[in-house]
């Protein structure tokens, strides 16, 4: 048990355009025209019947051109264009609760696979593919770019996403995290050097309505019971927000009430257990869809705030790994029956809505218990099992120390997180600005703020000022970031992907999570890989940064 695992973060931007006559963002799409985005990523919009087209005040667009402009130009790009994606393992209707929903019966947001062409269930066996049609290469494809670091940057519904690659521990996560940041601002940079002024946001919500997820993806064993996983994972998800929330003005989906709030995403949870990610949002995503071997199950988190502070994204992904843990063993502690909550939905908002942390939630055996509580419940049964079978590493001692610190913080002066827990930082200066203003929490002033936030333009980045100012705790270096905004993670599959489009971009056709399509001059080959952590630095050895495309297939199938 520890925060070693395979896992990966996956963030979908705010976008907006930049008005540079009028100073102005313009953020609210107009419905009078419909985009068209064609597979090797030009859009045509095509104009309404007397109307002005609309391109320009349209989301999809923007995101598009922020994602085209950086696959032509971008650092991590191979500058080989957009590589498409590989549709052909998705399986997005597949409920972990053990059946499969109709497809007739699935939302259009929940349809992201192939459902002509399957996937060979095959493991590091090298396929010849039949080349595509004239016709199927002038299909309509979202854009997408499969980079050098492992990592997709893609248009995801109305915004560009950017969805690491996998990595083997906690702290990896963070940093392929924190490389998305960078590429995010590269292809601002892009798009500007294409004339396109547009403006990217790490954050969760509009505060008008609309939400978009960070989300994380751990990688464990499918004999663990799911029922267990909804039981015992509930009440840590509905209480995890005081240690990574990101922090929000205004209270409700819509801001309908004036209050500042500890995570951008709780509002947004309506319902305890469900496959959707865009609607009825639940706190338990029942999607079976592991992009791996038949014995692992993905666990696919949609409720997490988007993090810049490190630590933040340390706590959310390192405590996670080791609940997960736990309830791999099967030894699960006696404790954890007794913070089952009445009413998971509520007790989110409600702990999100009481910044001050005096709220207690009511649980099913008719107690109430505070958000502080019951995460020291999961911290000591997690800290106990770590030190019982000797697996205190010292990445999984870090998550532990400081999952402790922070928790002892709160409950005695909250402000000593600041430089660690991103929602306090928020609310700190937030708070002062409140004061300056006169005291309500109903006003421009900080709404602008709350939103300066989470702009990734470096000269506009609050978080960025605090940085400098030494106000934000960090624990994976600058070089560490722009190595990994170049470079895969040596320590999974994503070192074969990433590595075959830096070396090899032009002949690389398409690309998924568990498999890459390479064209060697004579046939297209696609490389299945079900193994998440094969295909990495220390199997393949050399050969992938030394030898020719033959050479490396060639260990390829040596790893069978």
């Amino acid at each position: 048990m520890s925060v070693h695992r395979i896992m990966g973060l996956e963030t979908e931007f705010g976008i907006c355009r930049e008005d540079r006559e009028s100073s102005s963002l313009t953020a609210t799409p107009m419905p009078n025209s419909s985009t068209v985005i064609h597979a090797r990523g030009h859009a045509e919009n095509h104009k309404a019947p007397g109307r002005e087209p609309s391109g320009m005040n349209n989301p999809i667009v923007w995101s598009t051109q922020l994602v085209q402009a950086y696959a032509q130009a971008g650092s991590a790009s191979g500058r080989a264009g957009a590589i498409p994606w590989d549709y052909r393992s998705e399986d997005p209707l597949c409920d972990a609760r053990g059946y499969r929903l109709d497809r007739a019966s699935a939302h259009p947001s929940q349809l992201t696979d192939d459902p002509i062409a399957s996937a060979p269930d095959t493991e590091g066996v090298i396929c010849r593919m039949p080349r595509p049609t004239p016709a199927q290469q002038a299909l309509i494809r979202p854009a997408n770019a499969v980079l050098t670091n492992g990592a997709r940057f893609y248009v995801d519904h109305a915004h560009p996403e950017y969805s690491a690659p996998e990595v083997a521990s906690a702290r990896e996560a963070v940093l392929w995290d924190r490389a998305g940041e960078v590429i995010a601002r590269h292809a601002m940079k892009c798009a500007e050097e294409q004339g396109h002024h547009l403006v990217v946001y790490k954050n969760n919500t509009d505060s008008k309505g609309a939400a978009y997820g960070c989300h994380e993806n751990y990688l464990m064993e499918r004999h663990a019971d799911f029922t267990d996983v909804i039981r015992y994972l509930t009440a840590f998800f509905v209480t995890r927000p005081i240690l990574c929330g990101t922090g929000r003005v205004g209270l409700g989906q819509r801001s309908e009430y004036a209050g500042f709030q500890i995570s951008q995403r709780a509002d947004f949870v309506e319902n305890d257990v469900g496959l959707e990610t865009t609607f009825n949002r639940p706190i338990i995503n029942t999607r079976d869809e592991p992009h791996a071997h038949a014995r692992w199950r993905r666990l696919h988190v949609i409720g997490g705030d988007a993090n810049q502070f490190d630590i933040s994204n340390l706590l959310k992904v390192g405590t996670t790994s080791l609940v997960i843990s736990l309830i791999e063993s099967g030894e699960i502690p006696l404790e954890w029956d007794s913070i089952l909550l009445n009413d998971p939905v509520r007790a989110t908002w409600e702990i999100s809505h009481d910044p001050q942390l005096r709220r207690e939630v009511d649980m099913f055996d008719g107690r109430s218990q505070s958000a502080i509580a019951i995460q020291q419940i999961y911290l000591d049964a997690a800290r106990e099992h770590v030190e019982r079978h000797g697996m205190n590493d010292e990445e999984t001692a870090q998550v532990l120390q400081i999952w402790q610190e922070v928790l002892d913080d709160l409950r005695t002066d909250m402000m000593r997180a600041a430089r660690r827990v991103e929602w306090i930082a928020k609310y700190q200066v937030l708070e002062s600005l409140r004061q300056r203003l006169g005291g309500s929490w109903d006003h421009d002033k900080l709404r602008a703020c709350d939103l300066q936030w989470h702009d990734l333009r470096p000269e506009r980045s609050i978080v960025a000022r605090l940085e400098a100012a030494g106000q934000v705790e960090r624990i994976v270096s600058t070089s560490e970031v722009d190595h990994a905004v170049r470079y895969a993670p040596s320590s999974t599959r994503a070192y074969l992907r990433g590595g075959l489009i830096r070396r090899f971009a032009k002949q690389v056709q398409c690309a998924g999570w568990d498999s890459v399509t390479v064209d060697d001059g004579t046939d297209l080959l696609r490389v299945a890989m079900a193994d998440p952590a094969a295909y990495c630095a220390d199997r393949l050895g050399c050969v992938l940064e030394e030898g020719a495309l033959a050479d490396i297939l060639a260990a390829v199938r040596e790893q069978r």
